[in-house]
């Protein structure tokens, strides 16, 4: 049940943030109104949600992805999409693991995230160049959890 189109990529609001909007029903297509989905843009694959924002089904298109395949806010690209039935795991750093089993507040909000959260902080912590910024994050991001916070 793959779908493939042309879109054109959105800007959300005034923010650094976009996405496409499918040109289907996504209820109709998918059976349900949040749809976890396997998608391609330009042949860069992510994995995110549909998701229905007032009244407009939305798909995400994260500023990693359009620095990728070199396209911004006003640009045709090529998507295709399809429902995600697999789990969503993140594989969680031993370091950063250690630092959680240590603080069962900051383990306990980590858990509470959603997939993309735990992604995100991951993603912060082993984007680090340095030993010395990975630690540096780690101990911002046990912080941040101990504050009940998302990275982002």
């Amino acid at each position: 049940m793959k779908q493939e189109f042309k879109a054109v990529i959105q800007q959300h609001a005034n923010m650094n943030a976009a996405y496409v909007e499918p040109p289907f029903d996504v209820e109709e297509i998918f059976g349900t109104k949040r749809v976890k989905v396997l998608a391609t843009f330009d042949g860069f694959e992510y994995r995110g949600s549909l998701v229905n924002m007032g009244g407009c089904y939305m798909l995400g298109l994260t500023q990693e992805i359009r620095k990728k395949i070199g396209k911004d806010f006003g640009d045709t690209i090529d998507v295709t999409i399809e429902k995600d039935e697999e789990e969503r795991i993140v594989d969680i750093p031993s370091d950063f693991l250690e630092a959680m089993k240590n603080n069962s507040e900051a383990q306990k909000t980590y858990e509470k995230l959603s997939f993309t959260g735990k992604k995100e902080y991951v993603t912060w912590i082993t984007d680090a160049k340095r030993a010395e910024t990975r630690l540096d994050r780690i101990e911002k991001a046990i912080v941040k959890l101990v504050e009940g916070k998302k990275l982002r």
